[in-house]
Protein backbone atom coordinates (compact mmCIF):
# COMPACT_ATOMS: atom_id res chain seq x y z
CA UNK A 1 0.00 0.00 0.00
CA UNK A 2 1.47 3.35 -1.00
CA UNK A 3 2.46 5.59 1.89
CA UNK A 4 0.89 9.03 1.84
CA UNK A 5 2.09 12.17 3.57
CA UNK A 6 -1.48 12.86 4.59
CA UNK A 7 -4.25 10.32 4.87
CA UNK A 8 -6.95 10.52 2.17
CA UNK A 9 -5.18 13.46 0.62
CA UNK A 10 -4.57 14.29 -2.99
CA UNK A 11 -0.94 15.32 -3.15
CA UNK A 12 -0.41 18.72 -4.76
CA UNK A 13 3.09 19.97 -3.91
CA UNK A 14 3.85 23.66 -3.79
CA UNK A 15 7.61 23.86 -4.05
CA UNK A 16 9.64 26.63 -2.50
CA UNK A 17 13.03 25.05 -3.19
CA UNK A 18 15.50 27.57 -4.50
CA UNK A 19 13.30 30.55 -3.56
CA UNK A 20 15.34 33.12 -1.69
CA UNK A 21 13.65 34.47 1.42
CA UNK A 22 14.95 36.16 4.53
CA UNK A 23 17.37 34.11 6.60
CA UNK A 24 14.91 33.66 9.46
CA UNK A 25 12.05 32.39 7.32
CA UNK A 26 13.82 30.28 4.70
CA UNK A 27 12.02 27.16 3.57
CA UNK A 28 13.63 26.69 0.17
CA UNK A 29 16.95 25.17 -0.76
CA UNK A 30 16.29 21.56 0.07
CA UNK A 31 12.96 22.15 1.78
CA UNK A 32 9.64 21.19 0.21
CA UNK A 33 6.35 22.61 1.39
CA UNK A 34 3.39 20.42 0.51
CA UNK A 35 -0.21 21.59 0.51
CA UNK A 36 -2.56 18.70 0.86
CA UNK A 37 -6.28 19.22 0.24
CA UNK A 38 -8.31 16.85 2.35
CA UNK A 39 -11.31 15.99 0.24
CA UNK A 40 -13.26 14.61 3.20
CA UNK A 41 -12.92 17.43 5.70
CA UNK A 42 -12.33 20.23 3.16
CA UNK A 43 -9.57 21.74 5.26
CA UNK A 44 -6.06 22.50 4.09
CA UNK A 45 -3.19 20.84 5.89
CA UNK A 46 0.49 21.41 5.37
CA UNK A 47 3.21 18.78 5.43
CA UNK A 48 6.51 20.45 6.28
CA UNK A 49 9.38 18.46 4.88
CA UNK A 50 12.05 21.03 5.51
CA UNK A 51 12.09 20.81 9.29
CA UNK A 52 15.11 19.13 10.90
CA UNK A 53 14.39 15.58 12.02
CA UNK A 54 14.69 16.46 15.67
CA UNK A 55 11.74 18.80 15.20
CA UNK A 56 9.54 16.22 13.48
CA UNK A 57 7.45 13.45 14.93
CA UNK A 58 8.33 9.76 14.68
CA UNK A 59 6.96 9.42 11.16
CA UNK A 60 9.31 12.19 9.94
CA UNK A 61 6.35 13.99 8.39
CA UNK A 62 3.56 15.80 10.16
CA UNK A 63 0.71 18.02 9.15
CA UNK A 64 -0.36 21.33 10.58
CA UNK A 65 -3.84 22.68 9.97
CA UNK A 66 -3.34 26.01 11.66
CA UNK A 67 -1.76 28.74 9.54
CA UNK A 68 -0.17 30.29 12.64
CA UNK A 69 1.42 26.97 13.51
CA UNK A 70 2.67 26.67 9.95
CA UNK A 71 4.40 30.04 10.11
CA UNK A 72 5.93 29.17 13.46
CA UNK A 73 7.29 25.93 12.00
CA UNK A 74 8.71 27.77 9.00
CA UNK A 75 10.54 30.23 11.25
CA UNK A 76 11.94 27.39 13.32
CA UNK A 77 13.27 25.68 10.19
CA UNK A 78 15.03 28.77 8.82
CA UNK A 79 18.76 28.99 8.31
CA UNK A 80 20.67 31.96 9.65
CA UNK A 81 23.63 33.34 7.76
CA UNK A 82 25.91 31.86 10.41
CA UNK A 83 24.37 28.42 9.99
CA UNK A 84 24.83 28.52 6.22
CA UNK A 85 28.41 29.76 6.44
CA UNK A 86 29.39 26.99 8.84
CA UNK A 87 29.44 24.59 5.91
CA UNK A 88 31.77 26.76 3.80
CA UNK A 89 34.93 24.89 4.79
CA UNK A 90 33.33 21.49 4.24
CA UNK A 91 32.00 22.52 0.82
CA UNK A 92 35.39 23.88 -0.26
CA UNK A 93 37.15 20.66 0.74
CA UNK A 94 34.44 18.45 -0.78
CA UNK A 95 34.61 20.17 -4.17
CA UNK A 96 38.40 19.93 -4.25
CA UNK A 97 38.27 16.26 -3.22
CA UNK A 98 35.75 15.47 -5.96
CA UNK A 99 37.88 17.35 -8.50
CA UNK A 100 40.82 15.12 -7.52
CA UNK A 101 38.65 12.01 -7.68
CA UNK A 102 37.46 12.89 -11.18
CA UNK A 103 41.05 13.32 -12.33
CA UNK A 104 41.86 9.88 -10.92
CA UNK A 105 38.83 8.33 -12.64
CA UNK A 106 39.68 9.83 -16.02
CA UNK A 107 43.11 8.23 -15.96
CA UNK A 108 41.78 4.84 -14.89
CA UNK A 109 38.97 4.92 -17.46
CA UNK A 110 41.40 5.67 -20.26
CA UNK A 111 43.39 2.63 -19.16
CA UNK A 112 40.31 0.43 -19.09
CA UNK A 113 39.21 1.57 -22.55
CA UNK A 114 42.62 1.18 -24.15
CA UNK A 115 43.27 -2.35 -22.91
CA UNK A 116 41.60 -5.31 -21.29
CA UNK A 117 42.91 -6.08 -17.84
CA UNK A 118 41.97 -7.69 -14.55
CA UNK A 119 41.16 -4.46 -12.76
CA UNK A 120 37.39 -4.97 -13.03
CA UNK A 121 35.83 -7.25 -10.42
CA UNK A 122 32.25 -8.34 -9.74
CA UNK A 123 30.45 -7.72 -6.46
CA UNK A 124 27.92 -10.07 -4.85
CA UNK A 125 25.11 -8.49 -6.88
CA UNK A 126 27.18 -8.97 -10.08
CA UNK A 127 27.66 -5.22 -10.48
CA UNK A 128 31.21 -4.27 -11.48
CA UNK A 129 33.78 -2.63 -9.25
CA UNK A 130 37.10 -1.27 -10.46
CA UNK A 131 40.42 0.06 -9.25
CA UNK A 132 38.82 3.50 -9.49
CA UNK A 133 36.06 2.62 -6.98
CA UNK A 134 38.49 1.61 -4.25
CA UNK A 135 41.03 4.29 -5.13
CA UNK A 136 38.51 7.14 -5.03
CA UNK A 137 37.08 5.89 -1.75
CA UNK A 138 40.54 5.72 -0.20
CA UNK A 139 41.54 9.12 -1.57
CA UNK A 140 38.40 10.98 -0.48
CA UNK A 141 38.43 9.26 2.90
CA UNK A 142 42.06 10.26 3.48
CA UNK A 143 41.43 13.88 2.41
CA UNK A 144 38.36 14.33 4.61
CA UNK A 145 40.09 12.72 7.60
CA UNK A 146 43.26 14.77 7.23
CA UNK A 147 41.57 18.12 6.63
CA UNK A 148 38.65 17.80 9.04
CA UNK A 149 40.14 15.47 11.64
CA UNK A 150 39.71 11.70 11.51
CA UNK A 151 37.82 11.57 14.81
CA UNK A 152 35.15 13.97 13.56
CA UNK A 153 34.67 12.38 10.14
CA UNK A 154 32.17 9.57 9.63
CA UNK A 155 31.62 8.24 6.11
CA UNK A 156 29.01 5.94 4.58
CA UNK A 157 30.37 4.53 1.33
CA UNK A 158 29.74 1.74 -1.12
CA UNK A 159 32.94 -0.32 -1.16
CA UNK A 160 34.62 -2.51 1.45
CA UNK A 161 38.04 -4.16 1.66
CA UNK A 162 37.00 -7.81 1.58
CA UNK A 163 38.03 -8.40 -2.04
CA UNK A 164 41.23 -6.37 -1.72
CA UNK A 165 42.23 -8.25 1.42
CA UNK A 166 42.18 -11.70 -0.21
CA UNK A 167 45.56 -13.36 -0.83
CA UNK A 168 44.88 -13.71 -4.56
CA UNK A 169 44.13 -9.94 -4.86
CA UNK A 170 47.69 -8.78 -4.19
CA UNK A 171 48.06 -7.43 -7.71
CA UNK A 172 44.76 -5.58 -7.52
CA UNK A 173 45.66 -4.07 -4.14
CA UNK A 174 49.03 -2.97 -5.50
CA UNK A 175 47.28 -1.19 -8.38
CA UNK A 176 44.93 0.57 -5.96
CA UNK A 177 47.78 1.69 -3.70
CA UNK A 178 49.72 3.04 -6.68
CA UNK A 179 46.66 4.86 -8.03
CA UNK A 180 45.92 6.44 -4.64
CA UNK A 181 49.49 7.65 -4.18
CA UNK A 182 49.67 9.04 -7.71
CA UNK A 183 46.48 10.98 -7.06
CA UNK A 184 47.44 12.27 -3.61
CA UNK A 185 50.81 13.42 -4.94
CA UNK A 186 48.87 15.95 -7.02
CA UNK A 187 46.90 17.27 -4.03
CA UNK A 188 48.70 20.66 -4.00
CA UNK A 189 47.42 21.27 -7.55
CA UNK A 190 43.92 21.15 -6.09
CA UNK A 191 44.75 23.32 -3.09
CA UNK A 192 45.06 20.40 -0.67
CA UNK A 193 47.96 19.01 1.35
CA UNK A 194 49.69 15.87 0.11
CA UNK A 195 50.81 13.08 2.47
CA UNK A 196 54.24 13.50 4.02
CA UNK A 197 55.17 9.98 2.96
CA UNK A 198 53.86 7.48 0.44
CA UNK A 199 50.91 5.48 1.76
CA UNK A 200 51.39 1.75 2.08
CA UNK A 201 48.79 -0.95 1.57
CA UNK A 202 47.88 -0.88 5.26
CA UNK A 203 47.14 2.87 5.20
CA UNK A 204 45.11 2.57 2.00
CA UNK A 205 43.05 -0.31 3.37
CA UNK A 206 42.48 1.66 6.58
CA UNK A 207 41.26 4.66 4.57
CA UNK A 208 38.77 2.46 2.72
CA UNK A 209 37.69 0.73 5.94
CA UNK A 210 37.19 4.10 7.64
CA UNK A 211 34.03 4.46 5.53
CA UNK A 212 32.09 2.24 7.93
CA UNK A 213 29.42 4.57 9.30
CA UNK A 214 25.89 3.20 9.35
CA UNK A 215 24.30 6.64 8.93
CA UNK A 216 21.13 7.35 10.86
CA UNK A 217 18.97 10.23 12.17
CA UNK A 218 21.51 12.02 14.36
CA UNK A 219 24.99 13.40 14.02
CA UNK A 220 27.02 14.25 10.93
CA UNK A 221 28.30 11.86 8.28
CA UNK A 222 29.38 11.90 4.65
CA UNK A 223 27.76 9.72 1.98
CA UNK A 224 30.15 8.75 -0.82
CA UNK A 225 29.64 6.86 -4.03
CA UNK A 226 33.18 6.70 -5.42
CA UNK A 227 32.08 5.75 -8.93
CA UNK A 228 28.33 5.93 -9.44
CA UNK A 229 27.45 4.09 -12.62
CA UNK A 230 30.42 1.74 -12.70
CA UNK A 231 28.97 -0.09 -15.69
CA UNK A 232 28.97 3.15 -17.66
CA UNK A 233 32.49 3.78 -16.39
CA UNK A 234 33.91 0.49 -17.70
CA UNK A 235 32.09 1.01 -21.01
CA UNK A 236 33.70 4.41 -21.47
CA UNK A 237 30.41 6.23 -20.95
CA UNK A 238 28.81 8.45 -18.29
CA UNK A 239 29.49 8.05 -14.57
CA UNK A 240 29.68 10.31 -11.52
CA UNK A 241 31.59 10.82 -8.29
CA UNK A 242 29.02 11.70 -5.62
CA UNK A 243 29.72 13.16 -2.19
CA UNK A 244 27.15 14.53 0.25
CA UNK A 245 27.23 15.73 3.85
CA UNK A 246 24.26 14.66 5.93
CA UNK A 247 23.53 16.20 9.33
CA UNK A 248 20.75 15.00 11.62
CA UNK A 249 19.19 13.12 8.73
CA UNK A 250 19.17 16.09 6.32
CA UNK A 251 21.44 16.52 3.30
CA UNK A 252 23.27 19.83 3.80
CA UNK A 253 25.95 19.65 1.07
CA UNK A 254 25.98 17.92 -2.29
CA UNK A 255 28.81 17.59 -4.82
CA UNK A 256 28.57 15.74 -8.14
CA UNK A 257 31.59 15.19 -10.34
CA UNK A 258 30.65 14.27 -13.92
CA UNK A 259 33.91 13.71 -15.84
CA UNK A 260 32.31 12.81 -19.19
CA UNK A 261 29.39 15.23 -19.10
CA UNK A 262 29.51 17.06 -22.45
CA UNK A 263 28.99 20.79 -22.36
CA UNK A 264 26.74 20.54 -25.42
CA UNK A 265 23.38 19.12 -24.42
CA UNK A 266 22.78 17.27 -27.68
CA UNK A 267 25.86 15.13 -27.13
CA UNK A 268 24.37 13.57 -23.99
CA UNK A 269 22.45 11.05 -26.08
CA UNK A 270 25.61 9.83 -27.81
CA UNK A 271 28.01 7.26 -26.46
CA UNK A 272 31.07 8.87 -24.94
CA UNK A 273 33.41 7.22 -27.43
CA UNK A 274 31.54 8.87 -30.29
CA UNK A 275 31.66 12.17 -28.42
CA UNK A 276 35.42 11.90 -28.06
CA UNK A 277 35.79 11.58 -31.84
CA UNK A 278 33.42 14.46 -32.58
CA UNK A 279 35.03 16.72 -29.99
CA UNK A 280 38.34 16.42 -31.80
CA UNK A 281 36.68 17.68 -34.98
CA UNK A 282 34.93 20.57 -33.22
CA UNK A 283 37.24 21.83 -30.48
CA UNK A 284 35.77 24.06 -27.77
CA UNK A 285 36.04 27.82 -27.91
CA UNK A 286 38.17 29.72 -25.45
CA UNK A 287 35.02 30.76 -23.59
CA UNK A 288 33.86 27.22 -22.87
CA UNK A 289 35.16 23.83 -21.83
CA UNK A 290 34.65 20.62 -23.74
CA UNK A 291 33.40 18.13 -21.17
CA UNK A 292 33.52 17.34 -17.51
CA UNK A 293 32.22 19.40 -14.61
CA UNK A 294 31.61 19.47 -10.89
CA UNK A 295 28.18 20.66 -9.74
CA UNK A 296 27.60 21.51 -6.11
CA UNK A 297 25.12 23.09 -3.72
CA UNK A 298 24.68 23.99 -0.07
CA UNK A 299 21.35 23.59 1.64
CA UNK A 300 19.53 26.86 2.21
CA UNK A 301 21.53 28.85 -0.34
CA UNK A 302 18.95 28.68 -3.13
CA UNK A 303 21.83 28.24 -5.58
CA UNK A 304 23.68 25.47 -7.39
CA UNK A 305 27.00 25.99 -9.12
CA UNK A 306 29.02 24.30 -11.84
CA UNK A 307 32.74 24.53 -12.46
CA UNK A 308 34.91 22.80 -15.08
CA UNK A 309 37.21 19.94 -14.22
CA UNK A 310 40.85 20.83 -13.79
CA UNK A 311 42.65 19.56 -16.87
CA UNK A 312 46.30 18.86 -17.57
CA UNK A 313 48.68 20.53 -15.13
CA UNK A 314 46.46 23.49 -14.28
CA UNK A 315 45.83 24.46 -10.67
CA UNK A 316 42.44 24.89 -9.04
CA UNK A 317 42.00 28.54 -8.13
CA UNK A 318 38.68 29.10 -6.39
CA UNK A 319 36.01 29.65 -7.62
CA UNK A 320 37.46 28.06 -10.77
CA UNK A 321 35.21 29.80 -13.34
CA UNK A 322 32.11 28.60 -11.51
CA UNK A 323 28.76 29.50 -13.05
CA UNK A 324 25.28 29.16 -11.52
CA UNK A 325 22.94 26.49 -12.87
CA UNK A 326 19.16 26.50 -12.81
CA UNK A 327 16.52 24.00 -13.77
CA UNK A 328 14.64 24.37 -17.05
CA UNK A 329 11.58 26.58 -17.30
CA UNK A 330 9.83 24.15 -19.68
CA UNK A 331 6.37 23.29 -18.39
CA UNK A 332 4.80 21.81 -21.52
CA UNK A 333 5.17 18.01 -21.34
CA UNK A 334 5.43 17.82 -25.13
CA UNK A 335 8.63 19.87 -24.96
CA UNK A 336 10.11 18.14 -21.92
CA UNK A 337 12.88 15.55 -21.88
CA UNK A 338 12.85 12.77 -19.32
CA UNK A 339 15.73 10.66 -18.05
CA UNK A 340 15.79 7.10 -16.86
CA UNK A 341 18.45 4.53 -15.98
CA UNK A 342 20.16 2.70 -18.85
CA UNK A 343 19.96 -0.72 -17.25
CA UNK A 344 16.63 -2.51 -16.92
CA UNK A 345 17.88 -4.61 -14.01
CA UNK A 346 16.80 -2.11 -11.33
CA UNK A 347 14.25 0.02 -13.17
CA UNK A 348 11.14 -0.62 -15.25
CA UNK A 349 11.45 1.05 -18.66
CA UNK A 350 8.00 -0.13 -19.71
CA UNK A 351 6.29 1.51 -16.74
CA UNK A 352 8.13 4.82 -17.16
CA UNK A 353 7.35 4.75 -20.88
CA UNK A 354 3.66 4.36 -20.12
CA UNK A 355 3.77 7.17 -17.59
CA UNK A 356 5.61 9.44 -19.99
CA UNK A 357 2.99 8.88 -22.65
CA UNK A 358 0.08 9.42 -20.27
CA UNK A 359 1.38 12.84 -19.16
CA UNK A 360 2.19 13.95 -22.71
CA UNK A 361 5.96 13.43 -22.82
CA UNK A 362 6.68 12.73 -26.47
CA UNK A 363 10.46 12.98 -26.74
CA UNK A 364 12.66 9.92 -26.66
CA UNK A 365 13.90 9.22 -23.14
CA UNK A 366 17.45 10.19 -22.28
CA UNK A 367 18.97 7.03 -20.87
CA UNK A 368 22.05 7.95 -18.90
CA UNK A 369 24.16 6.04 -16.42
CA UNK A 370 24.52 7.23 -12.83
CA UNK A 371 23.59 10.45 -11.05
CA UNK A 372 24.45 12.35 -14.21
CA UNK A 373 20.65 12.30 -14.60
CA UNK A 374 20.37 14.58 -11.58
CA UNK A 375 23.01 16.86 -13.06
CA UNK A 376 21.11 17.01 -16.35
CA UNK A 377 17.97 18.27 -14.62
CA UNK A 378 19.82 20.73 -12.41
CA UNK A 379 21.61 22.15 -15.45
CA UNK A 380 18.39 22.46 -17.45
CA UNK A 381 19.27 19.80 -20.02
CA UNK A 382 16.29 17.64 -19.05
CA UNK A 383 13.09 18.18 -17.11
CA UNK A 384 12.10 14.84 -15.59
CA UNK A 385 13.82 11.85 -13.99
CA UNK A 386 11.73 8.83 -13.06
CA UNK A 387 12.92 5.62 -11.45
CA UNK A 388 10.65 2.79 -10.38
CA UNK A 389 12.67 -0.10 -9.02
CA UNK A 390 11.62 -3.68 -9.39
CA UNK A 391 10.40 -5.58 -6.34
CA UNK A 392 13.15 -6.34 -3.86
CA UNK A 393 15.52 -3.57 -4.93
CA UNK A 394 16.42 -1.08 -2.18
CA UNK A 395 17.69 2.39 -3.05
CA UNK A 396 20.90 3.42 -1.29
CA UNK A 397 21.40 6.91 0.11
CA UNK A 398 24.73 7.49 -1.67
CA UNK A 399 23.00 7.00 -5.03
CA UNK A 400 20.74 10.01 -4.46
CA UNK A 401 21.80 12.34 -1.63
CA UNK A 402 24.05 14.73 -3.56
CA UNK A 403 21.82 14.84 -6.64
CA UNK A 404 18.63 15.50 -4.69
CA UNK A 405 20.04 18.53 -2.90
CA UNK A 406 21.57 19.96 -6.08
CA UNK A 407 18.27 19.79 -7.96
CA UNK A 408 16.36 21.33 -5.06
CA UNK A 409 18.80 24.23 -4.70
CA UNK A 410 18.69 24.74 -8.48
CA UNK A 411 14.93 25.24 -8.17
CA UNK A 412 13.63 21.74 -8.87
CA UNK A 413 11.53 19.14 -7.07
CA UNK A 414 12.48 15.64 -5.88
CA UNK A 415 10.08 13.34 -4.01
CA UNK A 416 9.01 9.74 -3.94
CA UNK A 417 6.00 8.69 -5.98
CA UNK A 418 3.71 9.62 -3.09
CA UNK A 419 4.89 13.22 -3.13
CA UNK A 420 6.96 12.93 0.06
CA UNK A 421 10.63 13.88 0.45
CA UNK A 422 13.27 11.17 0.39
CA UNK A 423 14.31 10.10 3.88
CA UNK A 424 18.08 10.00 4.44
CA UNK A 425 17.82 9.34 8.18
CA UNK A 426 17.27 5.58 8.17
CA UNK A 427 20.78 4.29 7.56
CA UNK A 428 22.25 3.16 4.26
CA UNK A 429 18.92 2.72 2.49
CA UNK A 430 16.03 4.99 1.57
CA UNK A 431 13.56 3.22 3.83
CA UNK A 432 9.86 3.96 3.46
CA UNK A 433 10.19 4.94 -0.19
CA UNK A 434 6.77 5.11 -1.81
CA UNK A 435 7.07 3.11 -5.06
CA UNK A 436 9.71 5.19 -6.84
CA UNK A 437 11.59 8.46 -7.25
CA UNK A 438 10.43 11.46 -9.29
CA UNK A 439 12.60 14.50 -9.95
CA UNK A 440 11.27 17.42 -11.97
CA UNK A 441 12.34 20.85 -13.05
CA UNK A 442 8.90 22.28 -12.32
CA UNK A 443 5.86 21.83 -10.11
CA UNK A 444 3.34 21.32 -12.93
CA UNK A 445 5.21 18.41 -14.48
CA UNK A 446 5.68 16.90 -11.04
CA UNK A 447 1.96 17.13 -10.26
CA UNK A 448 1.02 15.43 -13.54
CA UNK A 449 3.43 12.56 -13.01
CA UNK A 450 2.28 11.98 -9.42
CA UNK A 451 -1.31 11.78 -10.62
CA UNK A 452 -0.35 9.46 -13.48
CA UNK A 453 1.45 7.12 -11.09
CA UNK A 454 -1.62 6.90 -8.87
CA UNK A 455 -3.84 6.23 -11.87
CA UNK A 456 -1.73 3.45 -13.35
CA UNK A 457 0.07 1.84 -10.43
CA UNK A 458 -2.43 -0.94 -9.71
CA UNK A 459 -2.17 -2.19 -13.28
CA UNK A 460 1.65 -2.34 -13.20
CA UNK A 461 3.66 -5.45 -12.47
CA UNK A 462 6.14 -3.73 -10.13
Amino acid sequence: MPLNCSSSASRVPHILGGLKTTATTRVGGGGVLFNFFNKTHQNNSLCIASLPLNKRNDSQRFCLSSSSSVMEGIKDSGFSTQEIEKYSKELDIAVRAVQMACSLCQKVQESLISKTNSQVQAKDDNSPVTVADWSVQATVSWILSETLGSRSVAIVAEEDVQTLSKPDSAGLLEAVVQTVNDCLAEAPRFGLKAPGTILGSTEVLEAISHCNSAGGPSGRFWALDPVDGTLGFVRGDQYAVALALIEDGEVVLGVLGCPNYPMRKEWLSYHHRYHRIISKLTPPTSESWDKGCVIYARRGSGEAWMQPLIQGHKKLVWPNSATPVRVSTVENPALATFCEPVEKANSSHSFTAGLAHSVGLRKQPLRVYSMVKYAAIARGDAEVFMKFARAGYKEKIWDHAAGVLIIQEAGGVVTDAGGCPLNFSKGMYLEGLDRGIIACAGVKLHEKIIKAVDASWNSSSL
